[in-house]
């Protein structure tokens, strides 16, 4: 996979909490096993009027002109919530989105993220106020995110947010678990070596 170090474009505004894994990508959809494909289901319930995707819902944000294209989603606590499903990151990346920004993600969706180079970064409820003042201010506004200085820009404005060393390493070499393993190939080799002449 590619490195992740940095990402700029507008965002999407979901200015809702509990947003959970069924509604990022119901259940029905859950029928392939590449990563590809899965950005046309993104949020089917909310984006769409019927049950064939042919109908789009205007008012729901990521149909609306305005926020076409936004490579970072906004939203509140808890986004992610539900199952442990890891399509969920995968049609959020397959949709366009680089970035997701929350007071709060759930546990195993922030850990998917991670093993998907999709960024995961939680901000305070009042910064969270700021982001999405930004984007209602003016829907083209840009942001830049910067994983190596762990920062949000908007504009003049800039954030801080915290990641764990682990995962940010991981997120910039683009390693996925199993890459994350395989960077300790030569180390595994030796142990194993000198295992079975100790045996």
């Amino acid at each position: 996979m590619t490195g992740f170090t940095e990402l700029t474009g507008k965002a999407a505004p979901l200015d809702q909490a509990n947003i959970d894994t069924d509604q990022i990508i119901p259940k029905q959809f859950l029928t392939g096993v590449t990563r590809s494909g899965y950005g046309k289901h993104l949020f089917h319930d909310w984006r769409y009027l019927d049950l064939h995707e042919q109908e789009l819902n205007p008012e729901f944000t990521l149909t609306q002109e305005k926020h076409k294209g936004a490579k970072v989603l906004l939203s509140r606590e808890n986004f992610g919530c539900g199952s442990s499903r890891e399509h969920a990151p995968w049609a959020l990346a397959d949709f366009g989105f680089g970035c997701i920004i929350a007071t709060s993600l759930a546990d195993i969706f922030y850990s998917n993220c991670i093993n998907n180079q999709l960024l995961p970064i939680a901000l305070s409820s009042n910064i969270m106020d700021d982001l999405f003042e930004h984007v209602a201010s003016n829907p083209d506004v840009i942001f830049h995110i910067d994983l190596p200085n762990q920062t949000v820009r908007v504009g003049e404005s800039s954030y801080k947010f915290e990641i764990a060393q682990h995962h940010k390493q991981n997120m910039i070499k683009g390693l996925d678990a199993i890459g994350q393993t395989l960077d300790f190939d030569e180390s595994i080799s030796a142990f194993e070596k000198n295992r079975a002449a100790w045996l």
